[in-house]
């Protein structure tokens, strides 16, 4: 068994896979595996996959047919042989320190997951994102994962065997928030989880991204949708105390089905009924799209017609 397996799910990622792959290769750590989990691209990552498993014995490439990110991390799960696991996008990166110091915490403080900071790196510069996690609690720390804390397993050490023993999986039927429901499932089991302050994963915000997690459609939002509802399943005996932030998630994607490309009256109206005109008149607009509320608690009251018109009046304003 190896100490750390790192899974990358790989579509359509030929630009920036070397850059990726070269990262973990420069480790200050020697014992790893790389498994490159290639979902069916249809560019050149396949036959870079099998070039840099042929030249470097620390890598592993497994093909599948397209079948989306998050089958595509459940297929690096179950092969991988870490005693613990950590994921890395196709098109971001990581400094050389990042598995010393993640396995090093973890062994020094017998933790089960290791959560670090990590950079957003954009044209015009690095942003660090501090992800201080010292929560008494394991409810407050999924609290946390709902609002302040990154829902990715990219900046996230974890023991294989707290999932494994737990059956714990990726829906492969989510193809946005995959992470987030991988990770809460695994933190409600009631794991050990530690803060490491330092940062060493590079997510790229710049770029034409084209790994399996980056961009919106309809697709995934639908994935959100089913999101929520399994998070209420995991989460259902302790419900009452996420039943707010669970509440804001609905609005938020009812709202985004509203304002979106992919609005039908039909979709909007069974949507989260629950989400009610009167909850969306409470609700804090972003400042630049307050003069959509009205139109939403239109939608909401049954004037549909009207809250299209009143929508694509302010779309013509802001043109003008």
């Amino acid at each position: 068994m190896v100490k750390v397996s790192i899974i990358v799910p790989i579509y359509n990622a030929e630009k920036y896979l070397h850059r990726c792959v070269d990262s973990l290769l420069a480790q200050d750590f020697s014992d790893y595996e790389i498994l490159l989990i290639d979902d069916g691209s249809l560019d050149a990552s396949s036959k870079i996959c099998d070039d840099y498993a042929q030249k470097e014995c620390k890598v592993k490439v497994f093909h599948q047919k397209n079948s989306g990110v998050a089958a595509a991390r459940q297929l690096g799960i179950e092969q991988a042989q870490g005693e613990y696991t950590i994921h890395v996008d196709a098109d971001d990166w990581v400094d050389a320190a990042m598995l010393k110091e993640l396995w090093s915490k973890a062994e020094d403080t017998k933790a089960d997951m290791v959560v670090c900071d990590y950079f957003e790196e954009y044209q015009n510069g690095t942003k660090r994102i501090i992800q201080k996690c010292e929560y008494s609690n394991k409810s407050e720390l999924i609290r946390a994962l709902f609002q302040q804390l990154h829902g990715s397993c990219c900046n996230k050490l974890v023991r294989r065997a707290c999932y494994n023993e737990a059956g714990i999986k990726f829906d492969a039927m989510v193809s946005y928030c995959e992470d987030l429901l991988f990770n809460v499932s695994v933190i409600q089991t009631g794991i050990k989880v530690v803060y490491l302050p330092m940062a060493f994963y590079h997510y790229d915000q710049y770029s034409n991204g084209t790994s399996l997690v980056k961009g919106m459609s309809i697709k995934k939002l639908m994935s959100r949708i089913q999101v929520i509802k399994s998070l209420e399943h995991i989460l259902k005996e302790d419900l009452s105390m996420y039943e707010d932030l669970l509440f804001l998630k609905k609005a938020k994607v009812k709202d985004d089905v509203f304002f979106g490309n992919y609005y039908s009256k039909e979709l909007f109206i069974e949507l989260f009924r629950e989400i009610n005109h009167q909850y969306i008149a409470n609700y804090r607009f972003p400042k630049d799209k307050r003069p959509l509320q009205s139109a939403v608690c239109l939608a909401l009251s049954g004037y549909y017609g009207l809250a299209q018109a009143l929508f694509k009046l302010y779309k013509w304003i802001r043109r003008a």
